[in-house]
């Protein structure tokens, strides 16, 4: 095992660490460090290219296939090929069902709010599994090209992404076997990269315009001291150069008056002009007529009509851009710079339409699919220690958190993070009736508590009593910049409140810290593999708990023949949790929530409507 040097006062790792700076996106993913000039730059490890495409493909046998090579399946194997995996990163079920027309793969429906799994063959994915294959092939990359072990990165995240979506993030870089030194915002990434906030007495007040494949947003920036505040921030999760692409598309059904029904039944043929019009889209940066062919489908586009397709689109962009304006109390004057980000940004019409709103022309000197991560490597190495004009402010050393179901380690405040700061979530009860909530807090790295350092219990009591899953109880930690951490749990239905004062590292020394950390990446796969098999079997039994409550709830409203193949359902579940691994608790699962979900759907729709006649539902 490698020993490792820690700077425990800035949580960094010692000069001659390599820490690589990623940039995990939704379209395509990429890698950077800086080379021996002491300049970032991306890596394009033996000429397959710099961007990876962010595309996992499972063959038969569940090997996992990324980037360029699992791209060309989603023409022939798209059931199998995974995109857009970022869109769900620490996402429900319920946050994405609204697109769900967007994945030719299967995202399993459970009907809670537990976060979504991914069906390829016969196995169960999450979104952490998936992006850490993505990031696999980076680390993969990054080691051939540079000749040297890397286990430390930065990844960067859009500044929406709220604190499960990072923690999602930070997971999979585990579970790839890198030790995630900080997650740094996409917008604060590409200023660096353009040297904004490199200079302690500089202030600036900047626009950040990211237009990716699948998502845009604008970010509003203020640097001051070297520190980046997020003003505002805008923009929409489901637009991008895929919407162009989309509309390109849409345009030659329409011209070639085909069937869009049709069309879109044909996953192939879907694919196979889906990604026509993405090279249309990309050549008429350059030329005025693109015109090919797919079989007798002609897919002709002039470069005037493609930007009357995507005016809409661009509009929405602008918008937005008002409203983070709007949002951070600023006009357009007040802006500094605007720096594009996201290969999308190529488009003529796009760079035209942002200069004409900012009244000013647009930093894109620096290739905008590479700008995040050259700015992440920039991050990465001032985290190594090795710029001595940017002072660190002290981090905590170790992830802080609490024991959820299961003996799980749900983290609140990351590792690395700054100090002064505070981080919360919101909990409920998983029984009917729960008037007490024991709230045990951890240090450390590890999925299972049992891995991690007790630092404090309490119980918050009073809770009102409610059917499981109805009481709201607020967890937030407050760590102060002396190390002292306040946990305050709050019920927010009944104000019943209850908090603590912990200090988290007392006791540790440098030597305990380092194996933490080293066992943290040591046994990430073991430690996941616990984790989805716990939450596999807590959702599991809920779902039990459920659906037996509902066959005694209406079964006069049932057919004899719903009521008795439910069953069988139910007990092939109970078999599956008592004796089986994940994959088949989840295959169950997702079998009894398909078989009930119609004749639910139709109970439910019975109840409403009788409530609506003013008669009393139980």
């Amino acid at each position: 095992m490698a020993k490792i040097s820690i700077n425990l006062a800035t949580g960094s790792f010692q000069k001659e660490e390599i820490i690589v700076g990623i940039d995990l996106g939704t379209t395509n993913s990429l890698v950077a460090f800086i080379n021996p000039d002491k300049n970032p730059q991306v890596i394009n490890d033996a000429g397959k290219g710099i961007l990876v495409p962010s595309v996992v493909y499972f063959n038969s046998q569940n090997e996992a296939i990324v980037g360029n090579e699992a791209k060309e399946f989603l023409t022939t194997d798209p059931a199998n090929t995974i995109f857009s995996v970022k869109r769900l990163l620490g996402r429900s079920y319920k946050d994405v069902a609204e697109h769900k027309d967007i994945f030719s793969y299967k995202v399993i429906d459970d009907g809670t709010d537990a976060l979504v799994k991914i069906q390829a063959g016969d196995r169960f994915y999450t979104p952490i599994e998936l992006s850490a294959e993505i990031l696999k092939e980076l680390k993969a990359r990054a080691e051939h090209a540079l000749k040297t072990p890397v286990n430390r990165a930065v990844i960067t995240v859009p500044a929406y992404f709220n604190d499960s979506q990072r923690q999602a993030t930070r997971d999979a870089g585990k579970l790839a076997g890198l030790d995630v030194m900080r997650i740094v915002n996409e917008p604060t990434a590409a200023s660096l990269a353009y040297g904004i906030g490199l200079d302690p007495t500089e202030q600036k007040t900047i626009a950040v315009y990211d237009l990716g494949g699948g998502t845009f947003d604008v970010s509003i920036l203020q640097i001051q001291n070297g520190i980046f505040e997020v003003l505002a921030t805008n923009g929409n999760t489901y637009l991008g150069g895929d919407d162009f692409d989309r509309a390109i598309l849409n345009y030659w059904i329409e011209n070639n008056k085909l069937d869009f029904a049709a069309v879109a039944a044909d996953n192939i043929l879907m694919q196979t002009l889906r990604l026509k019009a993405e090279a249309a889209k990309k050549a008429l940066s350059t030329q005025n007529l693109y015109n090919e062919q797919v079989g007798e489908i002609w897919c002709t586009l002039y470069k005037q009509t493609f930007e009357q397709l995507i005016t809409a689109k661009v509009d929405e962009t602008i918008t937005a851009c008002k409203n983070a304006l709007k949002d951070a109390d600023l006009t357009s004057a007040d802006i500094d710079e605007v720096i594009l980000v996201g290969g999308s940004t190529r488009t003529p019409f796009v760079k035209q339409a942002v200069e004409n709103f900012f009244s000013k022309k647009p930093q894109d000197n620096i290739n905008p699919d590479e700008v995040v991560a050259l700015g992440a490597a920039i991050q990465a190495d001032v985290l190594a220690g090795n710029r001595s004009d940017i002072l660190l402010l002290d981090v905590t050393p170790l992830s802080l958190g609490i024991e959820t179901m299961g003996g799980l380690m749900d983290v609140i405040i990351s590792r690395n993070s700054k100090v002064p700061t505070k981080a919360g979530r919101q909990y409920t009860t998983s029984i009917d009736g729960q008037v007490n909530m024991k709230i045990s807090v951890y240090q450390g790295e590890r999925d299972l508590v049992k891995e991690n350092r007790k630092l404090a219990e309490f119980d918050l009591k009073g809770i009102p009593a409610m059917p499981a899953g109805l009481p709201k109880v607020d967890i937030n930690f407050l760590l102060n910049a002396d190390g002292i951490l306040t946990v305050q749990a709050i019920e927010l239905r009944s104000g019943v409140k209850q908090e603590i004062e912990i200090t988290p590292s007392y006791g540790l020394s440098d030597d305990t810290v380092e194996k933490m950390l080293l066992d943290s990446i040591e046994f990430a796969q073991s430690d996941v593999e616990q984790r989805m098999l716990i939450e596999a079997r807590s959702e599991g039994e809920q779902l039990l708990y459920t659906a037996e409550r509902f066959i005694e709830k209406h079964a006069e409203h049932l057919t004899e023949e719903e009521i008795t193949e439910t069953k069988v359902h139910i007990e092939a579940l109970k078999t599956a949790l008592a004796t089986q691994g994940k994959d088949t608790i989840l295959k169950k699962a997702d079998e009894l929530n398909e078989f009930t979900r119609p004749f639910a759907e139709r109970v439910m729709d019975a109840a409403i409507s009788t409530a609506m006649k003013g008669k009393k539902i139980e």
